[in-house]
């Protein structure tokens, strides 16, 4: 079974917390030097604990971006996302607690001071949104806060964030790294012999996606084996999408959790036209796909948009069929489910499909297994020998069709790439050559080099073999 990673789990743990809309995830972007967390002037759009690392001064700390912290009735989604935002408070070594200095001191803000106060942990007050000269009266009733002298900031801006970074070391009682000379040609004599840092293995980068309501977040919530995600009946809940890191039978995993992905006409919010966009991102991001699928609803128009979109950007694909556990003719269900993957998606035959429970947590190792093998296959790459040897065997076995009475030659195909598969052929007069030749082509290359379930790039090229010896 998976194991859930932190991100680096001996570094100190630095939360940003506040309430709504004081730019929270503007800070956590400035400080991690990413966009990786969406910022808008809409309140509440984070909704989920967010991580990276933060490089300030050379020390590494891991940075925990939280939803706003807001007084709601027990269950509500609020009320979810300020229970994930205390559990951020709990695990940090630090909390940087974020106001609005043209606010002022609000009543909220006060409330969550206490929090802040309570938790026994260290507490530096950001006073954020203090560009220039403004918000002078809101840093000043600040120390009301009884959090201490607020550092005035401007996370859009980039002001002050030197002297945040340099109170946040000293918060967490460390020390700034002396100045270190720059080495002069020659001064290291040894240099040569020093023995090179091992490559850090990259993980995986898989995202998950599907229609509202799928169980995106539980899923991944079951993988982590904690509720890191806020999960729950009402659709929409995830906003931004979410990475959390995991290993997998020692083959690291970077999980993307994503808003649901709703047929553009009946998106009218902004914040979910921010969160679509975002998940498109991911998508374009990833290496693997999960498309999730309810098999109580399976494969809507949604579903199928969706999976050609994931084809078509070069992704590699793996279809979850969640809530398996509520599906009464299993073995009935599950040929009419592969049937229309087979018919829909006929530009991916073999594409892996499992079926799971996230709620149960059954299925999910043979998830992860398909996933890990599906990013081998498309990364898989060809010999240009083999390749040549299977051209010649499919030339003879079905050789291309004539055009206007004379004979269309392949001479020659290499592999110039991976990550899909990709592959040019050379011939005389490729423009003349029938698509469905084309795609007997792909097919064939797919069955004999064992390429199921992800995408084939296969383009014809003008002219003869490019490494033949003239």
């Amino acid at each position: 079974m998976a194991v859930p990673l932190t991100l680096s789990s001996q570094l100190p743990v630095v939360a940003i917390v506040g309430r709504p809309n004081v730019g929270k995830s503007t800070l956590f972007n400035r400080l991690t030097g990413t966009r990786a967390a969406l910022v808008s002037d809409l309140p509440g759009l984070t909704r989920d604990r967010r991580e990276g690392i933060a490089d300030l001064f050379d020390t590494k700390i891991r940075l925990i971006d939280t939803a706003g912290l807001e007084e709601a009735r027990q269950g509500s989604i609020a009320d979810r996302m300020r229970k994930q935002s205390e559990q951020a408070i709990a695990v940090a070594d630090l909390v940087l607690f974020v106001i609005d200095s043209r606010d002022g001191v609000t009543a909220a803000d006060s409330a969550f001071a206490r929090i802040a106060r309570h938790s026994g942990k260290p507490v530096v007050l950001v006073a954020n949104k203090a560009e220039g000269r403004q918000g002078a009266d809101g840093i000043l009733d600040a120390f009301s806060l009884g959090l201490g002298e607020p550092i005035a900031i401007s996370a859009e801006h980039g002001e002050g964030i030197g002297d945040l970074a340099a109170d946040i070391i000293a918060a967490l009682g460390l020390q700034m790294p002396a100045p270190t000379k720059k080495k002069r040609r020659g001064d290291d004599a040894d240099s040569a012999e020093a023995p090179e840092k091992p490559e850090r293995v990259k993980p995986i980068r898989v995202a998950i996606v599907g229609r509202p309501n799928a169980g995106k977040s539980t899923l991944v919530n079951a993988l982590l084996g904690e509720d890191r995600m806020i999960t729950g009946p009402e659709p929409g809940l995830t906003r931004d999408s979410v990475s959390s890191d995991l290993d997998y039978k020692g083959r690291l995993i970077r999980l993307f959790d994503t808003a649901g992905l709703r047929r553009k006409a009946k998106i009218t919010e902004a914040a979910e036209k921010l969160s679509a966009s975002d998940a498109v991102r991911a998508i374009r991001f990833a290496e693997v796909v999960v498309l999730l699928i309810d098999a109580e609803r399976p494969f809507e128009h949604q579903d199928l948009t969706i999976g050609h979109r994931v084809t078509e950007e070069g992704r590699a694909l793996v279809i979850a069929i969640n809530k398996w556990d509520l599906v009464s003719e299993k073995q009935k269900t599950l040929r009419a489910l592969k049937d229309t993957v087979e018919e829909s998606l006929a530009q991916v035959p073999g594409v892996s499909l499992v079926t799971i429970s996230a709620r149960s947590e059954s299925g999910l190792d043979q998830l992860m297994a398909a996933v890990v093998k599906t990013h081998a296959t498309w990364n898989k790459r060809v010999s240009t020998p083999r390749l040549n040897r299977w051209l010649d065997e499919a030339l003879q076995r079905h050789s291309p069709p004539a055009s206007h009475g004379r004979r269309i030659k392949i001479r020659y195909i290499t592999q110039p790439s991976t990550r899909p598969p990709t592959f040019v052929a050379f011939c005389q007069r490729a423009d003349a050559l029938p698509q469905s030749y084309v795609k007997y082509l792909t097919n064939s290359l797919r069955e004999a080099f064992d390429l199921p379930g992800v995408p084939i790039r296969f383009s014809l090229r003008k002219g003869d073999n490019p490494f033949a010896k003239s």
